[in-house]
């Protein structure tokens, strides 16, 4: 879709261009990792040493302490997915040197969440054949894409993002090696992550009444919002989380991705979590017991949700 500029009722279309260096997408993207994805730079050019003779673009660390490899191209080109998924094979069986790579960026406390790798893979186009192929490899990789227009403006759009776990008949004419990156990745997102029912488990039944209405109507903001269970929360997000819900006892806790100066004439239940350590990411707390107080709330998730880029 084209992008006019609007001027006294009239519109110009805005022509699209291209990075002059694909290494220039990748500095960018290095640089504002937080700003688009929320997440901590670890290393660029990361050598896969001489037996798999590889360099991972980038290496990065999420909010919720996953792993994180992206990779550039600026033109369509498989090649892009096939690397990716190589290095996710990668990194799984060389998780001490990540650790490492880590711990000198980013200091010896982080405790790294192996329960999921993302891998975020960033082109101007992707093929309808690269599309099915990563669907059917089941492999939890993100497929981003992007336009550069004349007046610098960067839009980004999500085309894909898929853990579906594999089966062996859909496994058997796939390049093994790129199969054997997708069945790791889906087996360690089948045995190590957390559900959403492990996290109402027991509560009180208006409790769990609440947790669905948040649900439902978290979900229902935008279809591209994924639910991701955690140890201590559930994360509601698209390129980084917008709500990370904590259920404790008689209390739901909302943590949002908002700043203290966004969170306008707030109820009494809401406080600014910034200077205090708390599970879930984002810093605007709300403490609800009652669909009352939910109500209240939901304008601050809509802002948090629009803040992220919905």
């Amino acid at each position: 879709m084209p992008l006019f500029k609007i001027s006294e009722n009239n519109l110009s279309s805005i022509g699209q261009k291209n990075f002059e260096l694909e290494k220039n997408l990748q500095i960018l993207i290095e640089k504002n990792l937080k700003t688009v994805f929320n997440c901590r730079f670890v290393a660029s050019e990361f050598s896969t040493g001489n037996q798999h003779n590889g360099r991972i673009d980038t290496l990065a660390l999420s909010e919720d302490n996953n792993p994180v490899i992206v990779e550039y191209k600026k033109i369509e080109s498989s090649e892009l997915i096939n690397q990716s998924l190589f290095y996710l094979y990668w990194l799984q069986d060389h998780k001490g040197d990540f650790e490492i790579a880590v711990q000198k960026i980013l200091g010896n406390s982080i405790k790294i969440d192996w329960s999921d790798i993302r891998v975020i893979c960033i082109a101007p186009n992707y093929k309808k054949y690269d599309l099915h192929a990563v669907q059917v490899m089941g492999a939890n990789i993100e497929l981003w894409k992007y336009r550069l227009f004349t007046n610098n403006i960067l839009y980004f759009e999500e085309v894909l993002h898929t853990s579906k776990i594999i089966s062996g008949s859909e496994t058997s004419n796939k390049n093994p090696v790129m199969v054997e990156a997708g069945k790791k990745a889906s087996i360690t997102r089948a045995t190590a992550i957390y559900t959403f029912d492990e996290h109402i488990e027991g509560k009180p039944d208006h409790i769990k009444e609440i947790v669905y209405k948040i649900r439902e109507f978290i979900m229902g903001l935008d279809t591209s919002i994924e639910e991701i269970p955690k140890k201590y929360y559930v994360a509601y997000k698209i390129s980084q989380n917008i709500v990370c819900m904590n259920i404790q006892g008689q209390l739901i806790n909302l943590f949002l991705k908002l700043e203290a100066s966004e969170v306008l004439n707030p109820p009494e239940f809401y406080k600014n979590m910034h200077q205090t350590g708390h599970q879930g990411t984002g810093d605007a707390k709300f403490a609800i017991s009652s669909e009352t107080e939910f109500e209240e709330v939901k304008p601050f998730i809509e802002l948090a949700y629009n803040k992220v880029g919905g």
